[in-house]
């Protein structure tokens, strides 16, 4: 974990939560935030239990060590893909680890079709 989000993240109560995302990267969770994120499935139609499965079903707890290191499990490494080099994004509340190539691909492809979307055109600069 980066030096910039340490203090923050040793003065939340709890460990980190770790699970996947369907991008291909895993989402990182201080507790307050996991604990929003999980409840939100219990408002879920029942159809969608497969997302409940996918997220919840994948998440580990972790703890950072003495040096802002945290272990990631060899299954979740395995089904992201993540290998040597990483790339680790803030998203406001929790965080996206990516395996850098993974991520530099899909950032490259979203910049190419995604620059004239809706989403694109409704951030105010």
């Amino acid at each position: 974990m980066p030096t910039r989000y340490r203090d923050a993240l040793k003065s939340t109560p709890g460990s980190l939560r770790i699970t996947r995302h369907p991008d291909s990267c895993l989402l990182i969770f201080p507790l307050p935030a996991w604990e929003r994120f999980r409840d939100s499935f219990g408002e879920m139609a029942i159809e969608d239990q497969w997302l409940k499965r996918f997220f919840l079903g994948h998440a580990t707890e972790v703890d950072m060590d003495g040096t802002g290191r945290i272990l990631v499990s060899p299954e979740l490494r395995a089904a992201t893909r993540i290998e040597r080099e990483t790339k680790l994004l803030g998203m406001g509340d929790y965080f996206e680890l990516w395996d850098r190539p993974t991520h530099d691909a899909q950032e490259a492809q979203a910049l190419s079709q995604r620059m004239t979307s809706e989403a694109m055109k409704k951030l105010k600069f």
